[in-house]
């Protein structure tokens, strides 16, 4: 594809950033990744393609909230490095459910705008706590239980996965099910935590689990210990 060529991928490491702008306002709506796949996937459909590095795969944006960006026109500037996409934005760009990812004030810290859209169904539980727990990565520890386990020592914060564990396994010993629901919510809460502290999405655990469909848990196992 001709397009792929007018950009200095080497000079990026093979992954561009990339600016989207709402068509008719002109506003900022988010800043992600393109490798040479995301962009060829762009032209081809009409609809904008990234690759998330947080998941390490290629995302239309869209997919789960089907909150699509249609492209309008494709910018490029002039050091070949940088992308910008003009779109027609249905629904949020943002994950929070506002219309921009940029929405706090860096000096206050003061919320900007408002949540359009409740975007918990959309992404599902799982990813939605995950972005809880990155947005409160600088929170005030004396008021975020979260800010707290994220700054504070890591041994720590590692030691309630193994806490929660414990107290998770004893609910399943004695077989009190609102004991077990309540614990298992714990454990995945912490893990996601520890998950948030490597920038790791839950989405990498989900693509593992996928991969090791088919796979005999024997021969998964024995896969690893050869590496």
């Amino acid at each position: 594809m001709e397009q792929l060529n007018k950009i200095d991928w080497e000079k990026m490491d093979n992954l561009i950033p990339v600016i989207t702008q709402d068509a008719t306002t002109n506003e900022v709506l988010m800043l992600a990744y393109m490798n040479q796949e995301a962009l060829e996937l762009t032209i081809k459909t009409s609809f904008a393609h990234y690759f998330s590095r947080s998941k390490q795969r290629i995302w239309k944006k869209g997919e789960s909230s089907n909150h699509l960006q249609e492209i309008v026109e494709i910018l490029i500037d002039c050091d070949n490095d940088t992308l910008l996409l003009k779109v027609n934005q249905s629904g949020v760009a943002c994950h929070t459910g506002r219309k921009s990812c940029f929405f706090t004030n860096l000096n206050t810290n003061e919320t900007i705008s408002d949540v359009e859209i409740n975007t918990a169904n959309a992404y599902g539980i799982i990813d939605t706590l995950y972005h809880t727990i990155q947005e409160k990565k600088n929170d005030d520890p004396s008021k975020s239980y979260t800010a707290k386990l994220l700054q504070g020592k890591q041994n720590s914060m590692l030691k309630k996965i193994v806490e929660e564990s414990g107290e998770f396994t004893f609910a399943i010993k004695d077989n009190d099910t609102d004991e077990i629901i309540y614990e298992a919510a714990d454990i995945t809460y912490h893990v996601l935590v520890a998950l948030a502290s490597k920038n790791i999405s839950p989405d990498r655990v989900k693509q593992e689990l996928a991969r090791r469909f088919g796979i005999s848990g024997i021969e998964e196992k024995n896969s690893r210990s050869e590496k």
